[in-house]
C-alpha cells in the first residue's frame, strides 16, 4: 500500500503540471478514499501533508480546493503569522465595552447576590429579568408584554424551540432561499422539513408564500436579513401579515439583527397574535454573553416554556442576572447604541472600497451581499481569497434547498479593526477585478 507521503506527492505533481487547476475542489475525503483504496486515516494523512505543504485550502463544510496560487512570503494584511481576517462571523466587540460591562458586575460579585445566582431559574426566568427585557427589547412604539417573555441559553437555542413549539416533525417550515445556515441544522435534528421561500429584492414574497402553502409555520428575517443584508420594507410586512392570516401561518421572527434598526418595529408589530420574536445578546452585546429571547403570542408561554425545558435550551441563572443588570441600568443600551455606529461606519468602508460591485446592504447592517463579477465563481473566490488569508462565505452555505446557488459571497464585517477591514476589503477588490487564472502559480 502506497504510503500517504508518496500520494501526496503524485498530488503535488498534478496541480504542478496543471492537471489539476487553482479552485479545483479535491474530492470528499471518502471518496478519495474508496477510488485510491485506501483506509480514510490515510486519505486524511493525505489531505494534510497538502494542505501542509501549501498546495491546497480547506474550508468547513465545503471542501479541499486546490489552492489560486503559492502562499504568499508575507500575510497580504502585514498580520502576524498564520493569522487571518475573518469575514465569515461576526463577531461585534468594541474596544471599550469590557470595561463598560464589568463596572455593571460588581454588586453581582457580592458573596450574598452570587449565592441567588447560582441557583437554577425557569424559562419565565425571574420578574425583574422579565421587566428589563421587556423594557430594553422594546422599539419604534412596540414593546413585549413582560408575561410573554421566556428565556433561552442562546439564540440558536430560541430558534430551536421555537421551531420545536410550532413545526411538528414530519412537517414544514417555509424559510427564505437564502437563511441563517443553523435553521437548516435545526429542523434536520427536529426531523422537520425545510420549503425554501423565493425572495426579490424586499425579501420574502407573497406569491412564494401562497403557492407554497400549507406550511406550519415560516422562518423570517425582517430586518437586516442573514446573509442578504436587505430590510424589509413596512408594505411588504403588512402584505405578509394579512396572508398570514389568510392561510393560518405561524411566523418565527429572527430578530437578532433588529437592534440596529431601532427606527423600525419588528414584524410581530403587524401581526401580534401569530409571531414568536427570537434574539440574543449574542450581536447586541458579545457572542461569550449567552442569553436568548422568546416573545411568545397571547397565550403561547406554556407550549414555548415546555420546549425549552424538553430541550434543556433554558438560560442559566448567572447569565440572566448579569444581563438584567446590563439591561436595567442602561450598559446594553450604550453598547448597542456605539454598535450602531460602527455598523454604519463598516457600511461606509464597504461603499467606498468595493464602489463598482453589485453589494447590497441595509447601511445599519454588520454584514453584506457580494455578487461576484464573471467569470468567478463563489468557491473559487473562497479560495483565492483563502489564498490571501481573507475568509470569505460562499452563497452555498446559506441556500434552503438543492438547487444552484448564486455566485456571491457573504462579507461580515463586525470582527476586524476599521483599519484592517478597509484593507481587506482592498485586497477583495482588486481580486475580483481580475480573474482566477490571474491567481495561479507563476
Amino acid at each position: 500500500m502506497d504510503d500517504y507521503r508518496a500520494i501526496a506527492d503524485r498530488l503535488a505533481a498534478d496541480i504542478a503540471a496543471g492537471r489539476l487547476w487553482p479552485g479545483d475542489r479535491l474530492p470528499p475525503l471518502r471518496r478519495f478514499a474508496r477510488d485510491r483504496r485506501i483506509a480514510n486515516s490515510t486519505a486524511a494523512r493525505v489531505y494534510q501533508e497538502l494542505s501542509r505543504r501549501g498546495l491546497t485550502v480547506g474550508e468547513v463544510g465545503r471542501g479541499t480546493f486546490v489552492r489560486t496560487g503559492a502562499p504568499p512570503a508575507e500575510p497580504a494584511l502585514a498580520e502576524p503569522g498564520e493569522a487571518r481576517i475573518d469575514l465569515e462571523i461576526n463577531f461585534p466587540v468594541l474596544p471599550d465595552q469590557p470595561a463598560l460591562l464589568a463596572a455593571s458586575l460588581q454588586q453581582l460579585l457580592h458573596p450574598d447576590v452570587l449565592a441567588g445566582a447560582l441557583r437554577p431559574v425557569g424559562a419565565a426566568g425571574t420578574p425583574a429579568a422579565r421587566r428589563a427585557a421587556a423594557g430594553h427589547l422594546a422599539r419604534a412604539g412596540w414593546a413585549p408584554d413582560p408575561g410573554a417573555l421566556l428565556f433561552a441559553g442562546n439564540g440558536r437555542q430560541a430558534v430551536a424551540a421555537a421551531v420545536a413549539a410550532l413545526v411538528p416533525a414530519g412537517e414544514r417550515l417555509g424559510v427564505e432561499a437564502l437563511t441563517y445556515p443553523v435553521v437548516k441544522g435545526i429542523a434536520a435534528r427536529l426531523g422537520v422539513t425545510l420549503v425554501p421561500l423565493a425572495m426579490d429584492e424586499h425579501g420574502l414574497t407573497p406569491e412564494a408564500l401562497r403557492a407554497a402553502a400549507p406550511l406550519r409555520a415560516v422562518y423570517l428575517q425582517p430586518a437586516l436579513h442573514n446573509p442578504l443584508g436587505i430590510t424589509m420594507p413596512v408594505q411588504r410586512r403588512r402584505e405578509l401579515a394579512v396572508l398570514l392570516r389568510e392561510l393560518d401561518i405561524q411566523v418565527i421572527e429572527d430578530g437578532i439583527y433588529g437592534f440596529l434598526r431601532a427606527d423600525l418595529p419588528p414584524f410581530a408589530a403587524h401581526a401580534p397574535e401569530r409571531t414568536v420574536v427570537v434574539d440574543s445578546l449574542s450581536k447586541r452585546l458579545a457572542p461569550g454573553l449567552s442569553l436568548g429571547f422568546l416573545t411568545v403570542p397571547a397565550g403561547g408561554v406554556p407550549e414555548f416554556a415546555a420546549a425549552l425545558r424538553s430541550g434543556t435550551w433554558t438560560a442559566s441563572r448567572f447569565a440572566l442576572e448579569a444581563a438584567t443588570r446590563w439591561m436595567a441600568d442602561g450598559t446594553a443600551a450604550a453598547v448597542e447604541a456605539a454598535k450602531r455606529e460602527d455598523a454604519a461606519a463598516r457600511q461606509r468602508i464597504v461603499a467606498a472600497r468595493l464602489a463598482g460591485f453589485r453589494v447590497r446592504a441595509d447601511p445599519q447592517a454588520y454584514h453584506c451581499w457580494w455578487e461576484l463579477p464573471e467569470p468567478w465563481r463563489a468557491d473559487t473566490f473562497v479560495a483565492a481569497a483563502a489564498r490571501r488569508g481573507i475568509a470569505v462565505t460562499p452563497a452555498g452555505a446559506f441556500a434552503a434547498g438543492a438547487g444552484h446557488a448564486p455566485s456571491a459571497v457573504r462579507l461580515a464585517l463586525a470582527s476586524p479593526p476599521l483599519d484592517a477591514l478597509a484593507e481587506a476589503l482592498g485586497v477583495l477588490g482588486e481580486l475580483a477585478h481580475g480573474t482566477p487564472e490571474d491567481t495561479g502559480p507563476e
